[in-house]
């Protein structure tokens, strides 16, 4: 089961789950660091991203734990605050800039390619004071930032994204108020926030495509989450159309305008349009694009970056009361299978990454495809012994397989999630889904390999699983 010659396999982090140094040598705060210092429960244990892995001073370790994976790719982000910490150009931390030089310069030196992420979840603390992702001040912001990193970096960086899960970002950060700056803005915040990311997304797009490509030779896009749905009841004909309404409501709201026409799904604008209506908005909630905005975002990715994890069922679930809110916009309600394992959100289901990859393929025009994020947590935290997570890892890789082979997708690089255990947001330190095993009571934060990396590694050197799928 050989993956095709120069298949690239990676492992990814990003910078507040793994970096700690919350405030060293210059750092500004970002709204994680504010957001996990007010406690009040809102992550397990009221635990913080202040030390993590201690990857700002560990760095060497991390580099260790690549070179014995055998990876080809390493996906890290850059921490907005650290290189910027007010957000701005006014001010440049050049201990920032020092890092994560020698983060790409030690990768390049080993025959590793980076992967670089502008932005994880991190906004400077700065910027949400001045409105955030619901603010339109920020798509400038955002392009300077991306600016600034092509013309430090982009001389050795050639894979960019942009935005980290804007689709995830909106709904927990502004539509639920579960990630900072946790305020809920239940029906309006998402559509918003979304709004400014996809904005501020494809002007990035553009800054790299005049300023930057013909010297660098770079390649930029962004990183959608995809869940893969199935309707609830196959013989139901509003299932099915639950099941393709929920996949267009929380992937293709962002693919379709960035991949095809710079404008939302049909769908999603006449549900929310008719919803607003019917509570008494004077118009959608859902913000518009003017023409000259659509022509500007149309065609601004240059590969197809998704993160699979899991999948469910979807059912019709009217919203007769017109309820405020995102599922009842679509009219859907989702729920996992019975009998599919699971480890908190994560519901094992293999075959739903096929079924992602070939949706991908047959409605965006067959693009370069990149996984720059999959992984299970461990079960047993306690044990390195991880043989059945390992299994799921070893069925995905089957599923990419057949995805290739079969459905002729055009997969190139695969980026487990994640190197090392870490800060998993609202789950604190509580799931672990790292290759390798952290230790966050030792200061020291030894990193330890899981069964699964001595596997990984094998799959790398051998380019693929031994054996027939």
């Amino acid at each position: 089961m050989a993956f095709p010659a120069g298949f690239g396999w990676g492992a990814a982090t990003a910078a507040y789950q793994v970096e700690g140094g919350w405030d060293a040598d210059g750092k500004g705060p970002c709204v994680w660091d504010t957001f996990t210092h007010q406690g009040g429960e809102r992550v397990f244990k009221n635990q913080t991203g202040d030390v993590a892995c201690g990857s700002y001073t560990l760095w060497e370790e991390d580099l260790k734990c690549i070179k014995q994976l055998g990876l080809t790719h390493y996906r890290f982000s850059l921490s907005w605050s650290r290189l910027l910490p007010d957000g701005t150009t006014g001010f440049i931390n050049q201990k920032g800039i020092d890092y994560y030089n020698k983060i790409i310069d030690d990768l390049l030196r080993n025959g590793v390619t980076p992967i670089v992420t502008l932005y994880h979840f991190d906004l400077p603390q700065a910027l949400e004071d001045q409105g955030g992702w619901l603010s339109e001040a920020i798509i400038e912001r955002f392009d300077k930032y991306a600016q600034f990193c092509f013309s430090t970096f982009g001389d050795r960086v050639k894979q960019w994204i942009t935005i980290n899960e804007p689709n995830i970002l909106s709904l927990m950060a502004y539509e639920l108020g579960k990630f900072p700056p946790g305020v809920p803005h239940i029906g309006t915040g998402g559509y918003q926030a979304a709004h400014n990311m996809i904005k501020a997304h494809a002007r990035s797009w553009h800054s790299y495509d005049s300023l930057f490509r013909k010297q660098q030779k770079g390649m930029v896009s962004l990183a959608i989450f995809a869940g893969w749905l199935e309707p609830a009841d196959p013989n139901s004909v509003s299932d099915q159309e639950a099941a393709k309404r929920a996949i267009t409501f929380h992937f293709d709201f962002f693919a379709k305008p960035i991949f095809i026409d710079g404008d939302y799904p049909e769908v999603v604008k006449s549900q929310i349009a008719s919803m607003s209506k019917k509570q008494g908005y004077p118009s959608s909630r859902l913000p518009e694009f003017t023409e000259e905005e659509k022509k500007m975002i149309k065609g601004t990715a240059d590969f197809f970056a998704v993160h699979y994890y899991t999948s469910r069922l979807a059912k019709y679930q009217e919203n007769k009361k017109g309820e405020l809110g995102f599922l009842q916009d679509a009219e859907i309600e989702f729920f996992p299978d019975p009998s599919w394992e699971n480890v908190d959100w994560i519901y094992v289901v293999p075959w739903g990454i096929r079924k992602v990859l070939k949706y991908i393929k047959d409605t965006y025009n067959n693009p370069i495809i990149y996984i720059t994020e999959n992984g299970f947590p461990q079960r047993d935290p306690t044990s390195l012994d991880d043989t059945h997570r390992w299994e799921h890892f070893r069925q995905t890789f089957q599923e990419l397989f057949k995805a290739i082979q079969l459905d002729k997708v055009n997969l190139q690089v695969y980026c487990a999630w994640s190197l090392l255990d870490n800060f998993e947001w609202n789950q604190g330190y509580s799931m672990r889904f790292g290759l390798f095993h952290v230790d966050f009571e030792n200061p020291a934060r030894p990193r330890v390999p899981y069964t699964s990396a001595k596997e990984y590694a094998k799959i790398i050197k051998n380019n693929g699983l031994e054996g027939h799928p």
